[in-house]
């Protein structure tokens, strides 16, 4: 059912929710959703809690993953995403849009939008993708300022704090930046850019808090499974970009069929069907909310 019938929407908070998910001792695996019917999907397969990539947001609007965006795109993203699926969303909020001042609206903003977490990482303007190189840091004292700050703002929200710091300073310096940011107030710390489980593990043995890992596709990290990942000792693990990679590749062949062919009938069976779309995005439900809408008949023949 959808979720503006207000008998299906959960009583408790989302941060509440993540909280209680960060706390058991299953890891919490986090689909990235990089629009709302990504996030119905997700949900529909069963996960409990999204991730929203900053990298996946700025490919969304033909963007470069460099800090360009701003604060209104990522909550334009955020309030539909929670809109669609009342599922906690972390939420990508990159260096946090500036200084310390600057996180504390980011923080306020991104929470009135409906994220039930934030993730503040250890980069300079212009940022990168954690995995690509010459990543320009802040100082642990400033990063471990703006988490605080970001502690302060807000109302329930978690606070994630990454490190990029493991390519530039070694395991041990982003293991001593993750625990400055833990005394600062951090809920969880993200250690990025790993490149062998045996770092995994060292993170375990030393930080005194949740641990997030990142399983991005194409990148620097081995890609462990969940299972894996909670047996070294990890409570979330993300795969912030799977789902656009995926779309962005089949409305690539999509194109290339079209422009070869003059038609999509040779992509009929890689195509969500009416019926699957209408089911996904609760068309019918919607329908049954105004008695003067006669309830729609979705046609089935696909005419090759």
């Amino acid at each position: 059912m959808i979720p503006l019938i207000a008998a299906n929407i959960e009583k408790s908070s989302r941060a509440a929710r993540l909280r209680a998910l960060v706390e058991q001792p299953e890891i919490v695996q986090m689909p990235g959703a990089h629009n709302a019917q990504a996030a119905l999907q997700a949900q529909a397969a069963g996960f409990k809690a999204l991730y929203l990539s900053g990298a996946a947001m700025s490919a969304s609007m033909g963007l470069p993953d460099l800090g360009i965006i701003s604060v209104d795109d990522v909550c334009f993203f955020v309030r539909q995403i929670v809109r669609a699926a009342d599922l906690p969303v972390l939420v990508d909020g990159d260096t946090g849009y500036g200084e310390v001042l600057n996180v504390m609206q980011t923080v306020r903003a991104f929470e009135e939008a409906g994220a039930a977490a934030i993730q503040l990482e250890d980069q300079i303007l212009p940022k990168k993708c954690g995995h690509l190189n010459d990543k320009r840091l802040a100082t642990a004292d400033d990063m471990a300022r703006k988490v605080a700050a970001a502690a302060k703002a807000r109302k329930e929200m978690l606070i994630v704090a990454r490190t990029d710091a493991a390519a530039s300073e070694g395991v041990e310096g982003a293991i001593k930046r993750a625990n400055m940011y833990v005394d600062a107030g951090a809920d969880v710390i993200f250690s990025e850019a790993l490149t062998t489980p045996e770092m995994f593990h060292a993170f375990t043995s030393e930080v005194k808090a949740p641990l997030l890992a990142n399983m991005t596709e194409f990148g620097r990290s081995p890609l462990l499974t969940a299972t894996e990942l909670q047996a070294i000792g990890y409570s979330i693990v993300i795969w912030p970009v799977s789902s656009l990679r995926v779309a962005n590749k089949a409305q690539e062949e999509l194109y290339a069929s079209l422009a070869r062919d003059g038609s999509a009938k040779s992509m009929l069976d890689r195509m969500q069907t009416r019926e699957e779309l209408y089911r996904t995005i609760s068309y019918h439900d919607y329908e049954s909310l105004d008695a003067n809408i006669v309830q729609s008949i979705a046609p089935t023949q696909a005419f090759a």
